[in-house]
């Protein structure tokens, strides 16, 4: 039997959320498992509808954390288990480590959770939490570094990017949303993400702007919500660009898929911000999965899901000009088509049923 052990975890929306769902069902072919989440709006539909057993944990955060971290003792004093895994250090920070001797335990890092200054009370946290874990599980090689770098000195820090759960076949119903959507659009760029500062969508915008001499039937269109939405919105009609540009707040699963699978381009340069940046990015391979190439930042994970040159590009996202020049490399001569086979190739290292036995065999 396994554990898991998450704040992230679906019906909620992320990066991580579906990096924890996938590694919950990949586990599934190789025993039970059991996982302890924190509880959303409409959670219980989700979990009805899984095949995880899944035991919500809500509550105020203080009060919450101590809670769920009690459930995992009493579990793992109760169970026999092959292995136990923690989403963030914050998750295994409570764990008496007389208790997690009795499994193996894993705990994930991501970038942006771990990034505090070295010497600061997060950072010294992070660090007696993390070395609780037999493993630590880096989603990228940036990720290893930045752990390294912010002063943890174990060498069992392990690299293993993050699996994906696409290409999922689209219906009809998505195909018909996204033809309405793009009409005879060329060329048809997306973006999927929180609307946050570090994905660089102000940006996107006003290289948009410069490529419609070019490109005057571009089409952009933008899937996802955040903070930025206001400011996105408003920079969207300063620069005249209402009819060029959707923004999606809400999408059906199929509605995003459809949009993805009849793009061109798959463009989020992300960059970094305050303390986040970019960890990995499941969503370029996400992209790749249907034979889209990807457009990413350079200051974060993003070169270990997208090879520069080959299955799309890698760009300074604070520089227009980079942007834009990595945007018109992109469609001469068709150069598109052939990094998005490169793309489709590539992304099938990441199907779950791969990245999983990495797992298994650390086990």
């Amino acid at each position: 039997m396994f554990l898991i052990s998450t704040r992230n975890f679906p019906p909620d929306i992320g990066g991580i959320q579906n990096l924890m769902e996938g590694l919950s069902i990949a586990l599934l072919n190789h025993g039970p498992v059991k996982v302890f989440a924190d509880n959303f709006e409409n959670s219980e539909n989700y979990d009805q509808n899984s095949r995880l057993n899944i035991q919500r944990v809500s509550g105020f955060k203080i009060f919450k954390k101590y809670r769920k971290a009690n459930l995992v003792k009493e579990f793992i004093n109760s169970n026999e288990l092959r292995a136990a895994f923690f989403d963030h250090w914050k998750s295994i920070e409570n764990i008496d480590t007389s208790i997690l001797e009795k499994t193996k335990t894993f705990c994930l890092i991501h970038s942006k959770e771990i990034n505090h200054p070295l010497g600061s009370t997060l950072n010294k946290r992070m660090l007696v939490a993390l070395n609780k874990a037999d493993f630590v599980i880096a989603n990228s090689n940036f990720s290893k570094s930045l752990a390294i770098k912010l002063g943890y000195k174990k060498k069992n820090i392990k690299i293993i990017n993050p699996g994906c759960n696409y290409p999922i076949e689209v219906n009809h119903k998505g195909k018909e949303f996204a033809k309405i959507i793009y009409g005879d659009s060329f060329p048809k760029l997306i973006t999927i993400s929180r609307l946050d500062g570090r994905k660089s969508h102000q940006n996107i915008l006003m290289t948009i702007k410069n490529l419609l001499p070019k490109f005057p039937k571009l089409k952009y269109v933008s899937i996802g919500d955040g903070n930025e939405k206001n400011n996105l919105i408003k920079l969207t009609k300063e620069l005249g660009l209402s009819d060029k540009v959707n923004f999606i707040y809400q999408s059906t699963e199929q509605e995003k898929l459809g949009l993805l699978e009849k793009s061109d381009v798959f463009v989020m340069p992300s960059i970094v911000y305050k303390k986040s940046v970019e960890g990995f990015g499941i969503t370029y391979i996400e992209a790749a999965s249907y034979g889209k190439p990807s457009i990413g930042g350079v200051f974060g994970g993003e070169a270990d899901a997208i090879l520069e040159g080959k299955t799309g590009y890698l760009c300074d996202g604070n520089d227009l000009n980079s942007l834009y020049e990595t945007l018109l490399k992109i469609f001469e001569n068709d150069h598109y088509k052939k990094l998005g086979t490169n793309a489709l190739e590539f992304s099938k290292n990441f199907n779950w049923n791969k990245i999983i036995k990495k797992y298994i065999e650390l086990i």
